[in-house]
């Protein structure tokens, strides 16, 4: 099982060590580039956020804290 089927909740994330959160954060790059093969979207810009989305869900606490994103494609790891 990968670490990214683990996680149901934001609060799965947390139980993760730091040293997990890369390998982590490559599970939802690999899982962007699926999607946007077969679908079409904003690659680039989406695989760019991700280890910062994956830092700000491992720091907050989520949905009580609130995140408001500029563009749409950059919120795909969100």
């Amino acid at each position: 099982m990968s670490l990214l089927e683990k996680i149901k909740n934001p609060s799965d994330l947390k139980k993760l060590s730091v040293k997990e959160l890369p390998a982590v954060a490559e599970e939802i790059r690999a899982r962007i580039i699926s999607v946007c093969e077969n679908n079409g979207g904003h690659l680039a810009s989406s695989l760019g956020a991700v280890d910062a989305i994956v830092a700000l869900y491992y720091v907050f606490d989520f949905p009580k804290d609130k995140i408001i994103f500029d563009v749409g494609h950059q919120a795909y790891a969100h």
